[in-house]
């Protein structure tokens, strides 16, 4: 990574696409590089003004603002080998719809959203190596790293906000393809249950029902069925983590390869059938264009693991 390098005082007026964000973030944007305890400590110290003035980190930016930003140096970083970076390359064949608002990715399994956590950088991070003249990428959403299928990257501060509204008006549908063990019911047409989320020392994240938590809902669908399986849709009405493998676990039907909820008798059996990886897949997607209005729907296939993996199941157990 090279040096982040701001060798005199700069002032950025902000513009109505930038507006509604917090100074901090904002900074963290523009100082690509610069870690956040630096960003707390510029503004801490009164480096940074809003229109000749302190401020705090979470002050939210207004339409016209006037930013100073101080002088910044960051020495470079030592470049290391990164195994990953032919897989961040192939990112651009996984973009299924790209326009100057926003770009629909079908993500594969074992791709992090983001870096952190001991990953050296996630699919928003290769996006941004990508496509470097882009000053604004942010995800809209998130998928678990061993999840496959849409996600939204946003290309406007604009963008980003009109799509948020959807998901907090959860007018935004999502649907998934997920293979449970077992015959799940016909008449289940859902799962509600509160959930609560541990961050464990390790920094892993296990998801729990509490009452305590939050409040979750999820609608489910009988798409196919075999002797000891059922592929199923699932519509996840809210939107909190792991939503649909807890769900699932606690109806009674774990998710095939699931290390955090699944069935090691059922998942071992998954794995004889040459199925390395969790079956949980984000087929569809649709919102309206932030831009536009026009209601948007994509589909993303199902990758060749997966797709063997059920041509497996049907040979190696007739469907019910």
């Amino acid at each position: 990574m090279s040096d982040t390098n701001i060798p005199q005082v700069s002032w950025h007026r902000i513009s109505s696409d930038e507006a509604g964000q917090r100074v901090d973030n904002f900074l963290l944007s523009r100082l690509k590089g610069v870690p956040k305890s630096m960003i707390y400590r510029i503004v801490r110290k009164g480096e940074v003004r809003i229109n000749k003035k302190r401020c705090k980190p979470d002050y939210k930016l207004a339409e016209g603002d006037e930013v100073r930003i101080p002088p910044v140096r960051v020495a470079p970083k030592q470049e290391l080998p990164n195994p990953k970076l032919g897989r961040i390359a192939e990112l651009e064949s996984c973009i299924i719809y790209e326009d100057d608002s926003l770009i629909v990715i079908n993500k594969s399994s074992g791709l992090a959203v983001h870096g952190g956590s001991g990953l050296q950088f996630g699919l928003i991070e290769g996006l941004r190596s990508l496509r470097p003249d882009h000053k604004f990428l942010e995800l809209v959403h998130r998928l678990d790293r061993d999840t496959s299928g849409i996600i939204l990257v946003a290309k406007k501060r604009s963008a980003l906000r009109a799509l948020h509204e959807q998901l907090r008006e959860k007018t935004m549908d999502k649907r998934y393809l997920a293979l449970v063990v077992g015959k799940w019911p016909a008449q289940r047409k859902k799962v509600s249950a509160p959930l609560l989320k541990n961050t464990l020392k390790s920094g892993e994240r296990v998801v729990r029902v509490d009452d305590t938590g939050k409040p979750s809902l999820t609608r489910f669908s009988v798409v196919e069925r075999f002797h000891d399986a059922t592929l199923v849709e699932a519509e996840p009405v809210t939107g909190r983590t792991h939503q649909i493998r807890v769900h699932a676990q606690i109806a009674g039907h774990p998710i095939a390869c699931d290390d955090k909820y699944g069935a090691p008798e059922f998942d071992a059996r998954m794995r004889s059938l040459g199925l390395a990886r969790l079956f949980l897949h984000a087929r569809e997607l649709a919102f309206l264009h932030p831009k536009t209005g026009t209601t948007m729907r994509f589909e993303a296939p199902l990758d060749n693991a997966l797709i063997t993996a059920l041509e497996r199941l049907r040979k190696d157990s007739p469907a019910a």
